[in-house]
């Protein structure tokens, strides 16, 4: 303990930062220098479930060690909370010492005892000029009437199945943010009927929708000409739309995403260097039980005829879909400087992504490709082992392949190893294979 009292308070301050707040405070009994010094670290975390005493409630003990708190910058405070122990007053008291230490990231993990609360935050939550990154996980109502959010040095904002009262208070949180850069959204089963995300500044953008078996078809608009990262997964009933073309896209990922595809969105990721992609070509949605109409102009299959992926150069493909061969056909034929081809599978038992249908060969192999791996090859359908020889066989470029193969014992291991083999030296490609 000696040579730890000994060391930089700066580095001191580190350190304790990385402790839950309960065990920072406990280091003050150490010795007449560690007193004081937790007053000073800049990262608070209080977690309910630590913070149990049996002389204090958890609101009063967050209370006195906040106002005890004398560094000028709080970089960051974590709340972990069960709502019905706490009331109103106690958090607005919460924010508002938070807000006056000039916090830079708030996160908020709120459990409460039913799926709906009718708590909302105060209308100081909503007016912060130094915080950087907010996360909020609960199930806490965000109710926004317009003009009411500042948040203008927000950059990061994450939200985890938070309820919204109507379509509108998700434009006015939204609004309330001109400088936002990143966007998290996890959502199940909410009143939203078009979630609408219009932000200039913003440019990575996640949702995570798990909407399924509900009744209610919604949508998501979005207008971020800035954005340069996307991940959309989820969406079994739901649309997904752009209102702007976003140019600067550098790298998606579409999981699980219907076949109901904005053309805007097409057209945004045929601007892409990298894609990651988990759809079944052949899987048809239908909207049974609602009152959804769907043009056939508005029913546009990926990828859409006409689009040519021309910067797409890093290719992810899952192998747990069905049918994932022939969409594998489509995004070679419309990649012409592809470098990289990732096949990424699941091991399961039994059969996973098994399709009636044949495979359409490619026209060609895109003549830049260096790199295929293959992740979980499994060759549960002779088309997968097609797949793999005619990438072998017609990647003149080829450098390196990798084949991670499941299910196979040593013979039959030896065997597609000789044949895979065979097929490389036919092609006089500098081809490197290796199989795991």
């Amino acid at each position: 303990m000696d040579k730890i009292s000994h060391l930089p308070e700066a580095l001191l301050l580190q350190i304790l930062s990385l402790l839950p707040t309960k065990d920072v405070v406990a280091t003050s009994v150490l010795a007449k220098r560690w007193k004081h010094i937790w007053k000073m670290v800049p990262k608070l975390n209080f977690d309910y479930h630590l913070n149990q005493s049996q002389h204090e409630t958890f609101s009063e003990n967050v209370c006195r060690l906040l106002l005890s708190h004398k560094s000028s910058v709080l970089e960051s405070l974590s709340l972990r909370f069960i709502l019905d122990s706490c009331d109103g007053m106690d958090i607005g008291m919460w924010i508002g010492i938070a807000y006056a230490r000039h916090v830079r990231e708030l996160i908020l993990d709120v459990e409460t005892e039913t799926r709906y609360s009718n708590f909302k935050f105060p209308k100081c939550f909503y007016n912060c000029q130094t915080l950087e990154t907010l996360i909020i996980k609960t199930w806490i109502l965000i109710d926004i009437p317009s003009s009411q959010v500042c948040l203008k040095s927000l950059k990061k904002l994450h939200l985890c199945y938070v309820d919204y009262k109507d379509d509108e208070s998700v434009v006015n949180l939204l609004s309330g943010c001109p400088n936002l850069q990143e966007l998290v959204i996890h959502r199940n089963l909410q009143v939203v009927r078009v979630f609408t995300i219009a932000v200039p500044s913003l440019q990575r953008l996640e949702i995570y929708d798990w909407s399924y078996g509900h009744k209610m078809v919604g949508s998501y608009v979005v207008n971020t000409p800035s954005l340069k990262y996307l991940k959309i997964k989820g969406f079994p009933r739901l649309r997904f739309s752009m209102v702007e073309i976003t140019p600067e896209l550098v790298e998606a990922n579409v999981i699980d995403l219907s076949e109901v595809i904005d053309k805007k969105l097409m057209q945004s990721l045929a601007s892409v260097k990298r894609l990651s992609l988990s759809l079944s070509p052949s899987e048809i949605i239908t909207f049974p039980n609602t009152d959804l109409y769907l043009s056939p102009s508005e029913l546009i299959t990926f990828p859409s005829t006409g689009t040519i992926f021309h910067q797409l150069v890093h290719l992810e493909l899952s192998t747990d879909k069905a049918d994932w061969w022939n969409l594998l056909t489509r995004m070679i034929n419309t990649s012409p400087r592809l470098q990289v081809l990732k096949l990424i599978g699941e091991w399961y038992y039994g059969k996973v992504g098994v399709s009636c249908k044949e495979w359409n060969q490619p026209k060609n192999v895109p003549e830049c490709l260096e790199t295929f791996v293959w992740n979980t090859y499994k060759e549960q359908q002779e088309e997968e082992k097609e797949v793999a020889k005619y990438i072998l066989r017609n990647a003149n470029r080829l450098k390196k392949a990798s084949i991670s193969i499941k299910g196979f014992n040593s013979d039959e291991r030896l065997q597609l190893l000789k044949e895979l083999e065979n097929v490389v030296k036919a092609s006089n490609s500098p081809c490197e294979l290796l199989m795991c």
